[in-house]
């Protein structure tokens, strides 16, 4: 039997799909890519936009024009957020929500045993537990995903992960242990801890997320430990003295910002403001030597005038982000923003994404030049057929350098020398 996966979305989903991954390998399951002919396709949704939807659906009518006969499992974050919509889909044989992952093999097989539609998606409720998943290989040697934290209870006025993810719950200290041991032995030399809402760590079980950092910064083996998207609340001085004071933590902030104005933030329903914004990206880069700020930033969103919009264009620039992700806001059914007036047409949106992804285009060339001259260890991880090695120093900064022996896997200083497009040349020290 040959099994298939498709994942949209977030590092959090590709965790996941991941474990599901080895399960079914374990079965005894073929594992092939999505684009081939399977017996079974498993897609893990992304609901936090529309198109995510859209794709989902055009994913599922092209499996089935490539396998008209295979069983076809969904499961993620759409039919946990619209379980009515999910059901209509008459194409998909198995509904699993986001809370359930972990038994799609057991629902699979027994569709297939059975023959019967299995629809299992259970609302959240806060008795709910973190899902106890254990991913211990992935595509990337040299790199692994850390799912420590799931849920989210900020309830942003464009946001509909809360209702998919349900409320906020975390992995425990003594799992987290295990798992890192076990990556160490199987010779990943970076971690990445990783979560819904990663900032809420550990406020179900009495710890906090910096405990989680230094536990893997502490385990033998693992060199390097990054995290994912940061709500900028977290980050209190003590916060920044303690994970300053962890030499293998990587300086890689990105701290999710959405808008530079206030009035829309307000909007938006986040619980800082650009004052506040501002004077942590200024203290980030006084405890932390060479740190990196990235963020995402949304334009158009619901009565963002021009001068709004200009606030936020101009907040941008000022912070001088190493990257950022620009996109426009899209109605997302069932929020609190989709009913709010004054919302902008698809051109105004487009015309602001363009200007804003100009701007944080130069500061991310910028930030790049800022780094030629210096000396930086680099984990390499891929290397081309022209001999040239890839990877990345502790601030995410892409790197390559020429040698003639493969160098994947290993930690490099290096001396940046020069930018090329979107990444930095360097030389082997």
């Amino acid at each position: 039997m040959r099994a298939a996966f498709y994942t949209l979305g977030c590092k959090v989903n590709q965790y996941e799909t991941q474990v599901l991954i080895q399960q079914f390998s374990a079965y005894g399951y073929d594992i092939v890519d999505s684009s081939d002919a399977a017996d079974v396709y498993i897609i893990n949704s992304c609901t936090v936009t529309a198109s995510g939807d859209k794709k989902t659906r055009q994913m599922i009518h092209r499996m089935k024009r490539n396998s008209p006969g295979a069983v076809v499992a969904l499961t993620g974050c759409f039919p946990q957020a619209f379980p009515e919509e999910a059901q209509k889909m008459e194409e998909v044989d198995i509904l699993v929500g986001a809370g359930e992952k972990k038994k799609v093999l057991e629902y699979v097989n027994q569709y297939l045993r059975d023959g019967k539609r299995i629809v299992k998606i259970t609302p959240h409720t806060k008795e709910e537990r973190f899902e106890e998943m254990k991913a211990d290989s992935f595509l990337e040697r040299t790199r692994a995903f850390v799912k420590i934290q799931d849920g989210c209870e900020h309830y942003c006025s464009y946001c509909i992960i809360p209702y998919a993810r349900g409320f906020n719950r975390s992995k425990s200290l003594e799992d987290l242990k295990l798992e890192l041991y076990d990556l160490s032995a199987k010779g990943y030399k970076e971690v990445v801890l990783v979560g819904i809402d990663l900032s809420s760590y550990g406020k179900d079980i009495g710890c906090h997320l910096v405990d989680a950092v230094t536990l893997a910064c502490t385990t033998e083996g693992i060199e390097r430990v990054r995290l994912g998207s940061l709500e900028p609340l977290i980050l209190t001085d003590k916060n920044l003295e303690i994970l300053a004071s962890l030499p293998n933590f990587c300086p890689q902030f990105h701290l999710s910002l959405q808008s530079g104005c206030d009035a829309t933030l307000k909007r938006m329903n986040r619980h800082y403001d650009t004052a506040f914004y501002r004077d942590l990206v200024a203290r980030i880069r006084t405890k932390f030597d060479n740190p990196s700020i990235t963020t995402d930033i949304m334009v158009g969103f619901p009565g963002e005038t021009e001068e709004e919009f200009a606030e936020s264009l101009a907040f941008a620039k000022e912070i001088g982000f190493g990257k950022v992700h620009v996109f426009a806001y899209s109605i997302r059914p069932g929020t609190r923003a989709a009913k709010m007036p004054n919302q902008l047409t698809n051109h105004q949106k487009e015309q602001r994404s363009h200007k804003m992804a100009e701007v944080t285009e130069q500061s991310r060339q910028e930030f790049l030049q800022s780094q030629v001259g210096k000396i930086e260890s680099v984990l390499f991880e891929t290397q081309q057929s022209d001999g040239m090695q890839h990877g990345y120093t502790k601030n995410y900064t892409p790197v390559c350098v020429k040698s003639d022996r493969e160098l994947c896997g290993e930690i490099h200083d290096v001396r940046i020398t020069g930018v090329q497009g979107d990444l930095c040349t360097a030389e082997l020290i």
